[in-house]
């Protein structure tokens, strides 16, 4: 013991200081800059700011911002998490203009955005974000009206190109936004003009809409990418789509994702969840393109899914996650036209099926396995956190 208290962190090398100190919050960190000098400096390390989450950090100000801009953000900043006001009993705003340009000057290499429960309203336009934003996720906040909107300069000859010419040259703007993923979450200000500002960026290739129930199914239809008069309209760079309603009450109206039924070219990837599964599912089949679709949070029967699925040959993946499904119900004339379609496409099920047949009727999820591994050979089929609706009758 006398040999180990002769010892204090003086000793350490900075290598594994810096491993230390990375376990740290934000706060602590800053904290920690105040001990010495040496620290100070390994505090500043650019190894400890590569992700930087604020949300935990209750009261952060633009004063605190600014601060941790001018002293310790710097071009090792690849994600950025921040808390709003927006439900504080202070309220306001603390994201300004002259703080985002400053943060894209000084972080030339941000690739993540998370803002929670921040108040927008006070900013022109998204354009003012870094633009080595790459991923950009909101959760919470309020937009202004024309926020997704980019004005690009004048040029006469991107005008006289077509959307085809530009895909196959690879062309853009140096002022366009270039954020290839967005995800919203609980966004009430999010709007059909809102999705469709989406149509002028220029590199968006996933899209999440998660409680934006204000997205209508016209509004979906609108931006489906399809073939146009001057070529490829609407989000035709897109390729992952995932549409969801969980939390909101009332929702019996809009149902967005039967927008879905007019087509979406080049659109591989779907994910449904909520109050958005059923309608998807009747329009997923004019999806010709898609790959991999997820449905998550929802209540569903084996006869809705097969029925579904039928008519997605091209499927690649399934996915299933926090998913109930219904217990089977063989009754009278729909169990046995089903057991003559799954004998018609299963050959080899025969001894085999007849025995697991009453299994199958508590719990589901097996009969379900082969039943997609009949109709969807070459398709990879997951279950995650799945259950089965327990009969109270």
């Amino acid at each position: 013991m006398d040999v180990l208290n002769g010892y204090n962190l003086d000793y350490f090398p900075e290598n594994l200081l810096i491993d230390i100190l990375s376990f740290l919050g934000v706060r602590e960190l800053v904290r920690a800059g105040r001990v010495c000098k040496r620290w100070r400096r390994l505090v500043k390390d650019q190894r400890l700011w590569r992700v930087v989450d604020l949300t935990a950090w209750k009261g952060v100000t633009s004063r605190i911002l600014w601060v941790l801009l001018r002293q310790y953000l710097g071009c090792g900043l690849r994600c950025l998490r921040m808390r709003g006001l927006l439900l504080s009993a202070r309220g306001g705003t603390f994201l300004s203009e002259s703080w985002l340009k400053a943060l894209s000057t000084k972080c030339p290499r941000l690739r993540r955005l998370c803002l929670l429960h921040a108040d927008l309203r006070s900013l022109p336009s998204c354009q003012i974000l870094p633009l080595s934003l790459q991923v950009l996720e909101l959760r919470g906040c309020e937009l202004p009206r024309g926020f997704f909107e980019q004005t690009l300069p004048y040029n006469s000859d991107t005008e006289a190109t077509t959307s085809r010419e530009r895909v196959g040259k690879g062309t853009s703007t140096p002022s366009g936004i270039t954020i290839e993923r967005l995800i919203l979450n609980n966004v009430p200000s999010f709007t059909d003009q809102h999705l469709q500002s989406l149509t002028s960026w220029q590199k968006l290739s996933h899209l999440e809409l998660r409680d934006t129930f204000r997205i209508t199914a016209n509004g979906l239809r609108n931006c489906a990418a399809k073939d146009g008069v001057s070529g490829l309209e609407g989000l035709y760079r897109l390729k992952s789509l995932e549409l969801g309603i969980t939390g909101r009450q009332g929702y019996h109206l809009q149902m967005a994702s039967l927008g879905l039924g007019s087509g979406w070219l080049g659109l591989e990837e779907l994910s449904l969840g909520g109050k958005e599964v059923g309608p998807g599912l009747l329009c997923a089949s004019r999806l010709k393109d898609l790959k991999h679709l997820c449905l998550w949070s929802c209540t569903l029967s084996n006869l809705q899914i097969r029925k579904s699925c039928r008519m997605l040959r091209g499927l690649r993946r399934l996915e299933f996650l926090d998913v109930v499904f219904q217990p089977r119900q063989c009754t009278s004339e729909e169990g046995n036209n089903e057991e003559e379609q799954d004998g018609e496409e299963a050959v080899s099920e025969d001894s085999s099926a007849n025995e697991n047949r009453k299994q199958d009727i508590v719990d589901p999820i097996p009969s379900l396995r082969r039943t997609l591994g009949a109709l969807l050979p070459c398709c990879n089929v997951v279950f995650t956190n799945c259950s089965v609706q327990s009969n109270t009758e």
